[in-house]
């Protein structure tokens, strides 16, 4: 599922078998999301440090907060995801990764992990026995929890 980090809602889901990892669906869950919506930022953990999900992100128009593996190497800067890749190693290298967590905003992805575990709330299987049922179940789960997240996210005004 992709999980709005400012709104918690949930903007994008894909069900796949149990032998699916998440990161090689990342470029489909960004896909699904309308071309004209700013993603902004795509916070993820250490899993998705990947060339495709790097490539997908920045193909996006988004900045990845991913933090690179503990023995990153540099890629060679052949696209847009692997140079902002690049810069994230080279900030996790300067600065720690403990530091780098705070300057990008990486603990932010708790409030995702906090929605992730709602949803799992729901249950960890699902009811129906046909895949496009499944799709469907998911789906309405989702929006589910968009509705009864949406009036307990604060509306941040600036003032003066």
């Amino acid at each position: 599922m992709g999980i709005d980090e400012e709104t918690l809602e949930v903007r994008a889901a894909e069900v796949t078998t149990s032998n699916v990892g998440d990161a090689p669906m990342l470029p489909e869950l960004l896909a699904q999301m309308p071309s004209d919506q700013d993603s902004g930022s795509v916070t993820a953990d250490g899993a998705y440090d990947t060339r495709k999900c790097h490539d997908a992100i920045a193909a996006r128009g988004a900045d990845a907060v991913i933090p690179p593996r503990k023995n990153a190497k540099l890629w060679k800067p052949t696209s847009a995801g692997a140079a902002a890749r690049n810069e994230a190693v080279n900030a996790s290298r300067d600065l720690a990764r403990a530091l780098w967590r705070r300057w990008s905003g990486y603990h932010r992805r708790s409030r995702v992990e906090s929605k992730m575990n709602c949803v799992k709330l729901l249950g960890q299987s699902l009811m129906a026995r046909d895949f496009d049922r499944q799709v469907a179940e998911v789906q309405i789960r989702g929006a589910a929890l968009n509705r009864y997240t949406a009036p307990g996210i604060p509306v941040t005004e600036p003032v003066g």
